[in-house]
């Protein structure tokens, strides 16, 4: 990794500690153009990743709390009747900005889940028939609590189909955490950090990684992951095109970050399972295989 993304890794993980690997992943989605869901109990940093992220790369933070009453308005924003000017104007909401965290997304019922998604995939929105461009970049972070938790909706498939990698941060190890406990509340060092970069490096970052060549038998390397997918017993149904866009960005995103204008399979084979696993479902209960196994069964695919 070159020098610029260490001082990166590095400073977020003065706050997020022992999590270098899931700063890097984080990185990874942000680069690719993709957008992170963070699976997680609560109390593990998920939010304050989210923070220190948009903090350090320079960037235009907002944050929606998700709950069961919230309406569309409360993310896009609503058209208010001022008297003084016998018009309506539109106040913009949170989705007008360049990092936007969904605390709790699961919390919010599936008509309020879909207000993002014509803007993850487009990078606009529509309110009362007027399309409206969002800043750029854009990156969504959804925070979600484990299904088994009270009060949650599950993500319809073309909502968990819109975030590039779902990851989860975990609890840190005795080490980590016993700096954690010696620390104590970390908000001051998250409000005194300076940022390494601003947005115009960030979209510049951007095109760097989409240069990034990918030879034909990665190509073809990426189609037979896909294809073990649609035509393997295991999945009730494969990955899909935009699937393996996905993970291709990803692979790209990541031998990136580790200084390389060529990615790799070794660079498929670390993002791939934090791209597909929240895509694929079991045939037998359609419920998602354990990580373990899926990552056995795609690792059987042979690497050219």
């Amino acid at each position: 990794m070159n020098e610029q993304f260490e001082k990166i890794v590095d400073q977020i993980s003065q706050v997020i500690l022992g999590k270098q690997e899931e700063i890097k992943l984080a990185l990874t989605c942000l680069l690719a153009r993709g957008h992170l869901l963070i699976e997680d109990l609560p109390g593990i940093g998920k939010t304050t990743l989210a923070k220190v992220l948009s903090k350090c790369l320079g960037l235009n933070f907002r944050r929606i709390q998700c709950t069961s009453d919230m309406l569309p308005g409360d993310i896009l924003g609503i058209s208010v009747f001022e008297r003084k000017n016998g018009s309506f104007v539109f106040h913009p909401g949170p989705i007008f900005t360049q990092v936007l965290l969904a605390d709790e997304i699961n919390r919010a019922t599936p008509k309020t889940q879909s207000a993002l998604l014509e803007a993850m995939e487009e990078v606009q929105v529509t309110v009362e028939g007027k399309t409206r461009p969002l800043e750029q970049p854009f990156f969504v972070i959804a925070t979600q609590n484990p299904m088994e938790q009270f009060g949650t909706f599950p993500l319809p498939e073309s909502q968990l189909d819109r975030f590039l990698m779902r990851i989860d941060i975990g609890y840190p190890d005795r080490q980590a955490e016993k700096r954690l406990l010696e620390k104590g509340e970390l908000r001051s060092v998250v409000t005194g950090m300076t940022g390494c970069l601003c947005a115009v490096d960030v979209l510049n970052l951007q095109e760097q990684v989409k240069a990034v060549h990918a030879a034909d038998a990665l190509l073809e390397y990426v189609q037979d992951i896909i294809k073990f997918t649609r035509t393997s017993h295991h999945f009730h149904t494969g990955l899909s095109p935009r699937a393996g866009l996905a993970l291709l960005q990803a692979a790209k995103s990541w031998a990136f970050l580790q200084g390389r204008d060529y990615a790799l399979p070794e660079d498929i084979q670390k993002v791939m399972i934090w791209v597909v696993a929240h895509r694929l479902r079991s045939r037998d209960d359609l419920r998602e295989l354990p990580r373990e196994r899926l990552s056995g069964l795609l690792l059987e695919v042979p690497v050219p």
